[in-house]
Order: C-alpha cells, then structure tokens, then sequence
C-alpha cells in the first residue's frame, strides 16, 4: 500500500471535513431558532445505519481478504475477528476514561439554558470537559476515516459523511456551555472547531507512527479494527441520542435509510 501524494491529499481533505463538521453544529446551536430534534434524530440514526453496514459488508469483508490472502481462510477469518474486537476494546477503553458527566453526545439547545452567574464557572468546565472529549473520542475516527479513504475513495467519502453528521451534536455539546460561561459566540464556536482537529491530527500521526509498516497485512489488522471502532460508535454513542432526542421508529427508519443507501451506493460504485 504505497498511496500517492493525490491520494494521501484527499484522505486527509475529507478527515479534516469530518472533523470540523462540529463547527456546524455549532452554528446550528446559535443561529437556527430551535434545534429540530427529530431530524437531528432521523440524521444521526441515518449516520449509524451507513457506519454499521459499511463496517460488516465492506471494511470487515475487504480486511478478511487481505488476511485470508496472508494467513489462509482459518487463520486469516480468525486474525480478522481478533482486530475487529480489539478495535472495540481500544474505543471501550478510551470511553471508560472520559467522565461521564461530560458526555460529547448531549445534546444542549442554546434556549434551553439560562444565564446564571454563579455557574458560569461550572458551564466553563463543562464546555473544555466536553471538548476534550470530543478530541480523544475523534482521535482513531480520523484515523478509520482517513485509511479508509486511502483504500477506496467512495468508501472513505461515505464514513466521512456519516462521521460528520456524528459531529453535530458534538459541535453543540462543547459551544453551548461555553457560550453561556463567556457570553462570547466566537470564543464557543473555536473551541467548538478545534475540538474538531483532532480528527485530521489522529490522521496525521496514526500514518507516520504506521507508514514503515504499511502492507496487506498491517492494513487488514487496521481495516478490521476500524470496522470494530465504527460499530461501536454507532451502538454505544449513534443509535442511544438518536433515540433520546427523537422517537424510537424516527431513529431506527433513519438507521435503515443509511443501510440502504450504503447498500445502493456499493451496488452502483
């Protein structure tokens, strides 16, 4: 796997979209003049259903393949299933270490807070908590994004997108409090963005820590662990706020309408 600069140039183009896509949610916090819930519900149950069959028809099929290619159809199935649970468990374990209490997925309406003086200072905490969540949880999805995209293109755009809708109540999540600490709409919208950056950083170092090695084998070891990464993502963090901010069928048919557009854009690409 030897990507030319083109390649590794559009990888990182659509991973720095997808993670400063929490400038929009944002936006969306400030100048709309009430968050729709229900589409937000439908977008993010969307964003799941394109994460989750991607993961189990394309990322974990095309990392068995490379592996089987390695290691024959036992071996190779095995070494598969291996790295796509440890994927699981490197994002279980990085959850496990944020604080709960700062959740990056809550959702927080600007009208639905109100100025008061003596907690601006806990709104403060809650804003950076959150942003730096947000920065250790974008951190291997800019990295999925970005091997994936190296990989196939329309796949790569595909994660990208569906990442990017995960971003907006992130977005939200960390501009909200600290707007209402600061009362400064751009000071909450920077650190909303930057939180975003970690997304093209874990990128950025996940392929200079892993260039040297870059061969079949070490992509399907990384392309079956992405698989892993992203479906826990989608059941742990997706699939819980759809349905918290929407009703249960709006979350699951936005889920099914991501699986069939997945499924229809592999068909036609």
């Amino acid at each position: 796997m030897n990507p030319s600069t083109n390649e590794l140039l559009f990888a990182f183009g659509i991973t720095l979209f997808a993670g400063l896509s929490t400038g929009i949610g944002s936006a969306l916090a400030f100048y709309t003049k009430q968050t729709n819930k229900k589409f937000l519900s439908a977008a993010l149950g969307f964003s799941a259903g394109v994460m989750i069959y991607v993961s189990f028809v394309e990322i974990f099929a095309k990392a068995r393949e490379s592996l089987e290619g390695i290691y024959g159809p036992t071996m190779g199935l095995a070494a598969t299933t291996f790295a796509f649970f440890a994927g699981i468990a490197v994002i279980a374990l990085i959850d496990k270490f944020v604080p709960s209490g700062e959740n990056p997925h809550e959702m927080r309406d600007v009208r639905e807070m109100r100025i008061v003086p003596d907690e601006s200072h806990e709104l403060m905490r809650m804003g950076l908590f959150s942003a730096l969540a947000i920065a250790i949880h974008n951190f291997p999805e800019g990295l999925a994004t970005f091997i994936s995209a190296l990989q196939d293109p329309s796949l790569g755009i595909s994660i990208a997108v569906a990442i990017a809708i995960h971003n907006i109540p992130e977005g939200i999540a960390v501009s909200v409090p600290i707007y209402f600490a600061t009362g400064n709409k751009k000071k909450a919208f920077k650190y909303s963005f930057m939180s975003g950056l970690s997304e093209p950083l874990g990128a950025i170092a996940g392929y200079f820590l892993l260039m040297n090695f870059f061969d079949d084998s070490m992509f399907g070891y990384i392309f079956a662990a992405v698989a892993g990464i992203m479906v826990y993502i989608s059941l742990d963090e997706l699939l819980p706020t759809a349905e918290k901010y929407g009703q249960h069928h709006i979350a699951i048919w936005g889920m099914i309408g991501g699986m069939a557009l997945m499924a229809l854009s592999l068909i036609i690409l």
